[in-house]
């Protein structure tokens, strides 16, 4: 049986009595694979736990919430269009959440409903299989709800350098100000023409929503100084293999794909649900069935 873990100090206690329910809450939610992974997950881990995707407009989320309280959901994930709009819906937020004013998991824990952010985390935890992050230069690309998360999580590390490409200069202003109150170096370039990449890039991190519909369109970049020793990720995972990704590939770049990093978001929020280190290789293989990958 899974043991309590502490939430930012904070112990989750293991309902024992009653099958934990966890949901996810979004619109739409068809073709999520959130669902069939966790079940497979959790049918993996022996544990008797439920996962539901629940279909919920903008306007009933506040509703939907207390339903999740009322009826003593142990937590669940939250979706488009929910994310930036939820922060003020729970008992507390945890520490990344609060920063960004970004919740994408749900946890429960003695005092109520936690609203908690994985999502920079997800990407720290595959950079760091890759490279220390400590000391090192970063080039972000994109300032949405994801960037926040992920200058978050690597201000954290010490990074030395973080440089903030964006098309909106009101979003990336407020991204290297959120990374300035953290105490890390940042800056904004406008995205205006191709960016150059420089060879003193340690990573480079594509948050942006460009492209999604076509994996293989190019991004307005500058490929010619970039690096072999740069380790380069992009966030989206359906498909994950993008004109990005094989780009830095040709060039022997160490390369993170969004479906680690998804896979590294279901692990954490895994974790603080039930207190057990998924297995990444079960996640993922069930995604790929899902997504037919």
């Amino acid at each position: 049986m899974a043991q309590p873990i502490p939430v930012d100090g904070v112990a989750i206690a293991v309902c024992t009595s009653v099958q934990p329910v966890l949901a996810l809450l979004g619109h739409p939610v068809g073709g999520n694979p959130a669902q069939f992974m966790f079940e497979r997950a959790f049918s993996h881990h022996q544990l008797d736990w439920r996962y539901l995707s629940l279909e919920v407009v903008p306007d009933d989320l506040h509703d939907a919430i207390r339903g999740m309280r009322a009826m003593g959901f142990r937590g669940g994930n939250l979706t488009d269009p929910h994310k930036g709009h939820a922060a003020g819906l729970f008992e507390r937020l945890g520490s990344t959440a609060e920063w960004t004013g970004v919740v994408n998991c749900i946890v429960r824990d003695d005092q109520g409903l936690v609203g908690e952010n994985t999502e920079g985390l997800a990407l720290l935890e595959a950079v760091r299989k890759r490279l220390d992050p400590a000391g090192r230069r970063a080039v972000l690309l994109g300032a949405g709800r994801m960037a926040r998360g992920i200058v978050v999580e690597l201000a954290r590390t010490g990074i030395a350098e973080i440089v903030v490409v964006s098309r909106r200069e009101d979003a990336g202003h407020s991204v290297v100000e959120l990374a300035g109150r953290l105490g890390t170096q940042a800056s904004l370039v406008l995205w205006n023409n191709p960016y150059p990449l420089s060879p003193d890039v340690h990573l480079l991190v594509d948050a942006t929503s460009a492209g999604r519909e076509d994996a293989l369109a190019p991004c307005r970049l500058s490929l010619e100084g970039l690096a072999p020793e740069t380790v380069v990720a992009d966030v989206r995972f359906n498909p994950p293999r993008t004109w990005l990704l094989h780009e830095a590939a040709e060039r022997g770049c160490p390369t993170i794909d969004g479906l680690e990093i998804y896979v590294e978001q279901a692990a954490a929020a895994f974790r603080l649900w039930t207190g057990v280190d998924p297995d990444r290789t079960v996640l993922r293989d069930a995604v790929e069935e899902f997504l037919e990958l």
